[in-house]
């Protein structure tokens, strides 16, 4: 169990092209060495979708400090390799900070609009997708 490793886990469900995962799990073994933060991963390799998992103890005020650090850094080496930051279970309240890397102001313009024509009382995940 990946609590026999640390107490927490700070999971992210990320995907790149299937042609991109040997850079993507070297990268992400790399980027866990430098930040000295235990890292487990698995997922769906036929379609790039990896879960990525961060194991920290949430007591440690200076590897949490690392892993977020590590986390900013994942989610830079897969947009590299044109991956997505949500390969299947959304956004979510977590990576909402991070979208802007992901998608440009004109096509979160777009996206805003959309969500609107279809939720015009925004009851549907009120501040789940669009960074603030």
């Amino acid at each position: 169990m990946l609590k026999d490793i640390a107490p927490k886990k700070i999971n992210e469900d990320i995907a790149v092209p299937v042609s991109h995962l040997p850079a993507l799990l070297t990268g992400l073994e790399k980027l866990a060495a430098l930040h000295q933060i235990s890292n487990v991963n698995f997922g769906h390799a036929g379609n790039g979708n990896i879960h990525v998992n961060l194991l920290v103890n949430p007591d440690n005020t200076d590897e949490m400090k690392r892993a977020y650090q590590c986390l900013d850094e994942v989610f830079s080496l897969v947009l590299s390799l044109q991956g997505t930051l949500s390969g299947e279970h959304g956004v979510g309240m977590a990576k909402r900070p991070f979208v802007p890397r992901e998608i440009d102001a004109t096509t979160m313009s777009l996206m805003k609009s959309l969500k609107l024509t279809f939720d015009p009382n925004n009851v549907l995940n009120p501040g789940k997708l669009f960074p603030d």
